[in-house]
């Protein structure tokens, strides 16, 4: 992954953000990531939250230039989005407007314009976002709800384009998506995703149980663990955290040992805040679209990511907090 830093912070009026900025920095050089943003080749690779593709993705990036994505959600129906620029300064800045969200009559009921900058830092790129809300019509505070972190995940998706921009394989065909709305808060997620006296309690599909053999959940840290299946079979495992941020954002890459020692792969934790509860995407991205088919059908992750997350999810809803327990 190329993405080294992050930041973000959301001005929100009834609940609802009006105004997002993120910050990233690629490990790319500036003239690229302009590029990637302007080139529909590769805005068609990157655009969207996990999971997305654009079956249609047109850029023309020249002031008054439009913009037309069809953004296709695995199981939704496609969500066009229209656009146009508004200010080009190559490769220093992008102004444009975007607009989705049509009601019946084909109107927009979501306008937001968009403001990009790139800063070059010597070899790599500080990229700013700034999102400003101009119109949204009360059907669509949902999608308010989940902007930053479908921008989270869609600059993330960004930045693995950046690592090796000439692979033209689409970002999903190399993924594995799993979400799930939990009714706990976001932070006592998190605690279940880092503490080791929680983890072994949900981790894995059903009927595993997991024990933590050390866990260092910092960036650089490392959690080695077994995983012992219902057939009696042990997974020897090992996760190295490459980015902590509690409470919204886990990265990190895991490596199998033994006969498993081809489960490899880089895995992200995203967490949004909605009313108080959460919502988690779990996304994992490997190396190759046939690393992710051979993981699919040896280890039947599709299933185990699925009831990993129900385990998960029982177990955040189900047991009190710690908080909780403590009685005055």
């Amino acid at each position: 992954m190329s993405q080294t830093g992050s930041s973000a912070t959301a001005s929100a009026a009834s609940a609802v953000v009006k105004e997002l900025v993120l910050t990233r920095v690629f490990n790319a050089p500036r003239s690229l990531v302009f590029k990637v943003w302007t080139d529909p080749k590769h805005v068609a690779r990157w655009w969207g939250p996990h999971g997305y593709t654009n079956p249609v993705c047109e850029v023309d990036a020249r002031p008054g230039g439009k913009i037309l994505i069809h953004m296709q959600d695995p199981v939704m129906p496609v969500n066009p989005m229209t656009g146009v620029f508004e200010e080009i300064v190559e490769p220093e800045r992008l102004v444009f407007l975007s607009m989705a969200m049509p009601d019946a009559n084909g109107v927009p009921q979501l306008q937001v314009r968009n403001t990009v900058t790139f800063e070059d830092l010597g070899g790599k790129t500080k990229m700013t976002l700034k999102a400003q809300v101009l119109k949204a019509s009360p059907q669509v505070a949902p999608c308010l709800d989940g902007m930053t972190q479908g921008w989270m995940e869609t600059l993330e998706r960004l930045g693995d384009v950046l690592v090796n921009p000439l692979d033209m394989t689409p970002l999903a065909a190399r993924e594995l998506v799993f979400r799930r709305f939990l009714g706990a808060p976001r932070e006592r997620v998190f605690d279940a995703w880092t503490d080791p006296e929680q983890i072994g309690k949900w981790w894995g599909p059903q009927g595993f149980k997991t024990t933590t053999h050390t866990m260092d959940a910092r960036p650089g840290g490392v959690w080695d663990f077994t995983m012992h299946g219902p057939n009696g079979r042990d997974y020897k495992s090992r996760i190295v955290y490459l980015q902590v941020e509690r409470p919204v954002f886990l990265a990190y890459k895991q490596a199998g040992e033994g006969a498993d020692a081809g489960m490899q792969f880089h895995a992200t934790v995203t967490l949004g805040e909605m009313s108080g509860k959460t919502s988690l995407t779990l996304r994992i991205l490997f190396a190759t679209t046939e690393e992710r088919d051979h993981n699919v059908k040896t280890y039947h992750s599709m299933e185990g990511g699925t009831q990993t997350l129900e385990r998960l999810a029982q177990h955040v809803e189900q047991t009190p907090a710690p908080a909780d327990t403590v009685k005055s």
